[in-house]
């Protein structure tokens, strides 16, 4: 695969996840978010295990295939520990705010990634990252409405999200580059995601969090058809292609092709949730696209050329 076809597999993972934000918001009209993430990503577990099982059988038929290292094991760890808060805090923030909100906070991963990268990584950005973060930055300020009014706690849970989704994107780029077996990492990520929010949810029922209502299976049931997009589609093909395709691509480069999912939270939310954009929200959509076709296209580029000159 090259960089240019990981770019666009990472734009349909944005379209998927956008989606997604409206599944999450209406499940909640039936189950908590503690239990939603449990269930969403214990399905996804269940659902990706077996292409893990295939990809292992694979790699370890390989003359040079070598067992996982406690270093391998701690650092899929974090990645799934990652993944696990950043999920958790969107949920729970869908409940104070927005899909068009959420959608858009949760897309400041697009600045902190490359931030973070150079900062405590070492990983130095081409000039081109950092000018299509900052007009993705931009667009995702316009798309939210262009200020902070009305902002919330679930506003604020969502931030937080953003961190921790950051944090995530590079470090299943490195692990995935290190270990090679992105399928098999997607799927840790999710049993570990599951039974964290199991715990969570049974902590939040002991000490009866309002927020977080009895499990019961009529409430499941009602919510089933949002839980299963967001675990089947929205977790467990969505979070593997990212995995796949983030061995062929820089983690800044991901972070903004990612960032799409605020443009289709957006759109999901108009057509679904008649929630509606101003002329803003639209300067903001297209602010954002430019932003996606500088990496997706011109970074692409600007590598093979650079490629043909060494």
């Amino acid at each position: 695969m090259n960089r240019l076809s990981a770019n666009l597999l990472l734009l349909f993972v944005g379209l998927i996840w956008g989606l997604g934000f409206v599944a999450q918001q209406t499940a909640m009209d039936d189950i908590g978010p503690l239990q939603f993430v449990a269930v969403r990503f214990l399905i996804a577990f269940l659902v990706v295990a077996p292409f893990a099982y295939a990809e292992t059988r694979r790699y370890f038929a390989q003359p040079n295939a070598t067992p996982l290292t406690f270093g391998d094991m701690a650092l899929i760890g974090n990645v799934g520990l990652m993944f696990f808060l950043g999920m958790a805090f969107q949920q729970v923030g869908l409940l104070g705010t927005t899909v068009t909100n959420s959608g858009m906070l949760t897309g400041l991963y697009v600045v902190i990634v490359p931030m973070i990268a150079a900062l405590f990584f070492g990983q130095n950005q081409p000039s081109i990252i950092w000018g299509a973060a900052a007009i993705a930055f931009a667009g995702i300020w316009f798309l939210g409405g262009g200020s902070l009014d009305g902002f919330n706690w679930g506003d604020v849970l969502t931030i937080i999200c953003a961190v921790f989704n950051a944090l995530q994107v590079i470090l299943i780029g490195k692990a995935v580059n290190k270990i090679k077996r992105p399928v098999f990492i997607a799927t840790i990520q999710f049993g570990l995601s599951g039974v964290l929010g199991f715990v969570c949810f049974a902590f939040a029922r002991s000490i009866d969090w309002s927020l977080e209502p009895e499990f019961t299976t009529d409430t499941l049931l009602q919510a089933l058809p949002a839980v299963l997009y967001a675990a089947i589609v929205a977790g467990g093909l969505a979070f593997t292609l990212q995995a796949v395709a983030q061995r062929y691509t820089r983690p800044a480069d991901a972070a903004i092709l990612l960032s799409s999912e605020a443009l289709f939270a957006a759109l999901g939310g108009m057509v679904i949730l008649a929630e509606r954009l101003n002329f803003i929200g639209y300067l903001g959509c297209g602010l954002l696209l430019s932003a996606i076709v500088i990496v997706s296209v011109i970074s692409a580029k600007l590598e093979a050329q650079a490629l043909k000159t060494s």
